[in-house]
């Protein structure tokens, strides 16, 4: 287990640019089973959630070769189903949330898939309920074996249906849509996921050869193909990192530049952290976020204590509500936190708490943040890092904090964030990893 020792108090100043994007690369990577023809995939991030998911590949028989600079080819024209029966499949995709992706293409192409309960963060009730009520649809019949939590799936005359997704799920989506593609006549997927990297999986396939409209919005029409070729596919930057970088230039009172953001595809993004009180100015394609002394929240046009929320696509990430609950901790004002769709991803303030925010938690769900307005600093803590994005949020307060903190469980961070520590240090940052 790797730890982070950060001495905060230091302004950063400089340019960062966004790795890909993560949530993207676990689809895209999951597609490449559809066919046997080589596809490539460029701008790929090098962290560990990605390259643990194209090692199970691997393992799985697709030819995989990385070319270097976020590029990596993959040929799928030797897999070996038998595999997936094995307890090596077992324990390697169990440990993966993105691996669930991997049923649909192998549905759609071998018409039948194995794959053991997902993991991932644990941030509260995460159902798989949308992905097999779709498959259902589509004319697959699945098993759950409660012994050894393994779900078995078998399609052998998949047809095109009317299917109303329960919730707009991301990964449910990709992955009834990873099935409709191959199979026979037209799929309607109404309530679909329409976030950019799910428009990034749709526009993909349809290079591969796929026939799918209405990319971007809710209602998907998929007019099933009897067999998909190659292609080369560039992966969007990561939106959160995005968000992650204006909140630490914030907290931090620095100077930042984050690069070839795809400005015209974050929506609610910046616009959220402006209502914090956070000027940031839009160049191009850059963003540039000045060092501010101060910000102050913004509140309702009544005069009332705003609340910050997540919702599915356009609405705003909640992968960014621990992002800008740990940026208002040093704002001027109160801001009520209401993280909608996961039930235990609030639990970290009590770290942050520690370090002197004044953050009260309401129930699972919400958390008001009443800002200390730089009156002092963020004290100094040891602790542990629960997941992917509390542990960036952690890291930030810390980089802000007065003293030398330490951070524990960093391979959470990992996960999700590139070289992070090299990339911050390069800004002036001081962030010592101890493996």
């Amino acid at each position: 287990m790797a730890t982070f020792q950060i001495k905060g108090g230091n302004q950063l100043k400089g340019e960062l640019t966004p790795q890909g994007a993560k949530n993207e690369a676990l689809q895209v990577v999951c597609a490449v089973v559809l066919t046997n023809e080589k596809v490539t995939l460029k701008n790929l991030p090098d962290i560990r959630d990605v390259n643990f998911l194209i090692d199970l590949l691997e393992e799985l028989g697709v030819k995989v070769e990385r070319a270097g600079n976020g590029t990596v080819h993959f040929q799928a024209n030797n897999i070996n189903l038998d595999y997936l029966q094995s307890e090596a499949f077992r324990k390697r995709a169990a440990s993966l949330r993105g691996s669930v992706m991997i049923m649909g293409p192998l549905l759609s192409r071998f018409k039948k898939a194995f794959m053991p309960k997902p993991g991932g963060d644990k941030i509260g009730a995460r159902p798989l309920d949308t992905h097999f009520l779709g498959f259902s649809k589509l004319g697959a019949t699945y098993t759950y074996d409660h012994k050894t939590s393994i779900y078995s799936l078998e399609g052998k005359n998949l047809e095109g249906k009317y299917i109303l997704l329960d919730e707009p799920s991301v990964t449910g989506t990709a992955n009834i849509l990873m099935t409709a593609v191959m199979a026979k006549g037209e799929t309607t997927i109404y309530n679909a996921a329409c976030e950019p990297y799910l428009q990034q999986l749709c526009d993909m396939l349809n290079s591969m050869g796929a026939k799918i409209t209405g990319v971007g919005s809710n209602l998907l029409k998929i007019e099933g193909v009897n067999e998909l070729g190659g292609c080369t596919h560039r992966l969007l930057p990561d939106f959160i990192e995005v968000g992650s970088f204006i909140g630490l230039a914030a907290t931090t009172q620095s100077e930042i530049t984050i690069k070839n953001c795809r400005v015209d595809m974050l929506g609610r993004i910046p616009d959220t952290f402006r209502r914090l009180g956070i000027q940031l100015e839009i160049k191009d394609d850059d963003i540039y976020i000045p060092a501010q002394s101060h910000y102050e929240i913004q509140r309702m046009i009544d005069g009332s204590i705003s609340t910050i929320y997540d919702a599915p696509w356009p609405g705003f990430t909640p992968d960014l509500l621990s992002i800008v609950l740990v940026t208002a901790i040093q704002a001027k004002g109160t801001v009520l936190i209401h993280q909608k769709m996961f039930d235990s991803r609030l639990f970290f303030i009590d770290r942050l708490k520690d370090m002197g925010a004044q953050i009260i938690l309401c129930d699972p769900h919400r958390a008001t943040v009443i800002g200390i307005n730089r009156d002092y600093n963020l004290r100094s803590t040891s602790m542990s890092s629960p997941d992917i994005r509390a542990g960036v949020s952690l890291l930030i307060a810390a980089l802000s904090a007065e003293g030398t903190s330490t951070i524990h469980n960093i391979e959470q961070i990992d996960r999700g964030y590139q070289y992070i520590d090299t990339r911050l240090n390069a800004l002036g940052a001081e962030i010592k990893r101890i493996d």
